[in-house]
């Protein structure tokens, strides 16, 4: 098995890794880092406060690289007038992949499509793939139980291959991926690529804070919380980091949501130091290329 899949090729990558979007702490500069390692590296449009600022981070990412990027949009927790501004933004600055999440991605895609830009829609069901498939959408990420942020209930194991079998389109892997060996897994399960987000909070490139770097380096498995109390929504947060008795949308005193409530996911297991994005990419490669090996 090689480290290239129809869609990492077709988009230009070296490895068929993507850093996923992660609201508050993905960054112009981990973007930028990613594209130069050869992976696709993502960040939401909402991480800008203003259209604006998300113009100002495309063009500068535009004056420092012509490699892939992605952008995440997110539909149902987004004004229509700010999605529009940024797609429009998007299209302007020639981002190849748009990742959507959170509504219905149809008019994304058709506008997406007419620029021969690719859509990937994030699901944790077939259900919801379904109707993502009905919208046109490229590929399909399918975010298994034990992933960071908003995550489903069913282990990737399961989610990669029955997806595939059903949807008839490229899937995306996604949830507890921090090592080489679990992207050979992914990939033998029939994945086109490998979505890390947990695994890149530990980069030096990172917008997190130094404690919510060292909380993941420092945590195991058993210190992630799958609960919906924070957000309304089921999604997986460093334990220490939730306080006793949280309720979504109420006010706690200290304690703000995404802010000082920590998202990660149960592969916190498997990442033990903070390095550049592009040596933890190396290393991604590496072990995989080692697993492989074994494997002959």
């Amino acid at each position: 098995m090689k480290l290239e899949t129809p869609l990492s090729k077709k988009l230009g990558l070296k490895y068929p890794f993507v850093a996923a979007p992660m609201f508050l702490i993905s960054n112009k500069e981990m973007v930028l880092a990613c594209a130069e390692a050869g992976i696709l590296g993502c960040m939401p449009s909402l991480n800008a406060r203003t259209p604006e600022q998300f113009r100002e981070d495309l063009a500068w990412l535009r004056a420092k690289t012509d490699k892939p990027i992605g952008i995440n949009l997110t539909i149902g927790l987004t004004p229509p007038e700010r999605i529009e501004q940024d797609l429009a933004a998007c299209l302007e600055f020639d981002v190849p992949v748009l990742v959507t999440s959170y509504g219905n991605p149809t008019e994304l895609v058709k506008r997406a499509h007419e620029k021969q830009r690719l859509v990937f829609h994030d699901v944790i069901s077939l259900q919801h793939g379904k109707k993502a498939v009905g919208a046109g959408v490229d590929a399909i990420i399918a975010v298994g139980a034990g992933a960071g942020g908003h995550a489903g209930r069913i282990s990737p194991f399961v989610l990669v291959p029955w997806l595939k079998e059903e949807l008839k389109v490229p899937i995306i892997a996604a949830g507890c991926i921090s090592d080489g060996r679990q992207v050979v897994a992914s990939l033998s399960l029939g994945a086109e690529l490998c979505y890390l987000g947990t695994r890149f909070i530990a980069s030096t490139e990172c917008g997190a804070v130094d404690a919510y770097k060292k909380m993941v380096v420092d945590a195991g498995p058993e210190d992630v919380v799958y609960t919906d109390a924070v957000s309304g929504i089921h999604a997986n947060f460093l334990k220490a980091t939730v306080p006793e008795n949280f309720v979504a949308d109420r006010s706690h005193e200290g304690a703000k949501r995404w802010k000082d409530i920590w998202s990660a996911g149960q592969g916190v297991g498997l990442i033990h130091e903070i390095k550049p994005i592009g040596a933890i990419v190396e290393d991604l490669a590496r072990e995989a290329h080692d697993t492989l090996q074994g494997l002959l």
